[in-house]
């Protein structure tokens, strides 16, 4: 449930799913669900009684609760999980007083708030999975059919030599590769039970603190840690570094695209649709409204990442203020990246692609973006500096004169000596030039592949 005034924009920067998680409902009972998991985990060990589980259990649905009391509450409580217990207890005594005893036993508040929220972390994973999967398809279907679409390379923002569309978007489904194997990697070390009690040696529970851990643990369907993680902070920072990768990836992404869709240049588009990237004033205008949500999120994650870092050295076994700090700003980079990758889905699968367009700015530059092509060929036959020499001079006599590169080597003896007339219109066509453009699309493609059978 979000709070009235804060969704104006949610629908733009967030996946609806990813902002449930999240919600005030999906923080509850996620903390609920850990508190339903300590019961069941005690009562099959014997260390609280069995006729207890049920009435436990039916209180942990945060469709029972006020959040508003619940927020009121934290501001004086300092944590989240003070207010929920104590609205938990009286819950559960309104069904069964002598069972109330039994709740949160041996728990401590942060052990509610970090196992709940691991809870939520795994719901945000799988739908990032997913998420990234559908991209990275989309991505590979629009790699393979552009693999031999030649279109400018750009270095420095200035046409380079030629690449294709396939290889520029197989680079776009590498990162997003790497990214579903990095989340793939750390979900052992992320998705772990936080049980640790008081200090962190469960000590309330004597010799049943461990096989209680276990139990959770399995309940929970979580990995157990060698120890509680109260301020060690490194997994959900690990987390949030990824985060922030597929965050920079997707910006990457993102200003490509909105590069590419600028007048001048008129090579991509995002699709079109009723509405889509209009302007107040201004009929004519097509913004590239998805690339602007990847840009943004690129922008926004490094400074939450940064807080996130800035709050590992936490003090001794529970933090002051540090831990705080993580409360919002995770689910926040979690959400983000989330919007990022909805306009990524809504703008790959029906890219649109100007061919013509991409031709015709290759020559713009009338031929020089294939001078390294010519220089190449030459120095096979008259050494490198001196052909890098001479068809930079004829670089300079081409800009000068404005004309075609193709007409000032065709009238410089030093090159009609070397190359014919047949190779020198060969070295400046284009799609002659292209090296492993399409060579890098199939190992993207089959690096993607391998990784959905894994």
């Amino acid at each position: 449930m979000n709070r009235p005034g804060n969704q104006l924009f949610d629908r733009y920067f967030t996946q609806a799913r990813m902002r449930d998680i999240f919600s005030d409902q999906g923080r509850v009972q996620g903390m609920l669900d850990f508190e339903a998991a300590l019961a069941r985990a005690q009562a099959g060990l014997g260390v609280i009684p069995s006729d207890a589980v049920a009435d436990i259990v039916a209180a942990c649905d945060a469709r029972l609760y006020d959040f508003d009391a619940l927020a009121e509450a934290i501001g004086n409580a300092g944590n989240s999980a003070i207010p929920l217990v104590k609205a938990l207890g009286q819950q559960i005594a309104g069904r069964n007083p002598s069972a109330e005893r039994y709740v949160h036993l041996g728990a401590t508040s942060q052990d509610v708030m970090d196992s709940g929220l691991v809870l939520q972390l795994r719901a945000a994973v799988a739908l990032l999975e997913k998420d990234l999967s559908l991209l990275a398809d989309a991505l590979a279907q629009q790699a393979q059919r552009h693999a031999a679409v030649p279109m400018s390379g750009r270095t420095w923002l200035q046409q380079a030599t030629p690449v294709t569309l396939g290889a520029k978007v197989a680079g776009w489904l590498g990162a997003i590769t790497r990214h579903r194997q990095r989340l793939n990697e750390i979900k052992p070390r992320l998705l772990c039970v936080q049980f640790g009690g008081a200090s962190g040696s469960l000590a309330a529970l004597g010799e049943m603190a461990f096989p209680v851990a276990e139990a959770l643990a399995r309940e929970l369907k979580l990995g157990l840690p060698d120890q509680p993680w109260h301020t060690q902070r490194d997994r959900l920072v690990e987390f949030a570094s990824v985060l922030g990768l597929i965050a920079g990836s997707l910006g990457k992404l993102g200003r490509d695209i909105s590069l590419l869709m600028q007048t001048e240049a008129g090579e991509v588009f995002e699709p079109a649709a009723a509405g889509k990237g209009g302007s107040s004033t201004m009929p004519h205008k097509r913004n590239p409204v998805g690339a602007a949500v990847m840009i943004a999120a690129a922008t926004r994650a490094p400074g939450l990442i940064a807080t996130m870092f800035s709050a590992m050295p936490q003090e001794h076994e529970r933090s002051l203020g540090l831990w705080h700090a993580e409360w919002e700003t995770l689910p926040q980079l979690c959400c983000l990246v989330s919007g990022a990758l909805q306009q990524a889905l809504a703008v790959i699968p029906d890219l649109e692609v100007d061919a013509v367009r991409m031709l015709h700015n290759l020559d713009l530059s009338k031929g020089l973006v294939l001078a390294e092509a010519v220089s190449i060929a030459l120095a096979q036959r008259i050494g490198r500096d001196a052909a890098h020499h001479l068809i930079e001079q004829c670089c300079r006599r081409a800009v000068d004169q404005n004309v075609h590169l193709r007409d000032v080597l065709g009238a410089e003896p030093q090159v009609t000596a070397q190359l014919s007339s047949q190779a020198l219109d060969n070295l400046l066509n284009p799609a002659q030039y292209l090296g492993q453009s399409r060579r890098w699309v199939k190992r993207a493609v089959a690096d993607h592949q391998a990784f959905n059978l894994r």
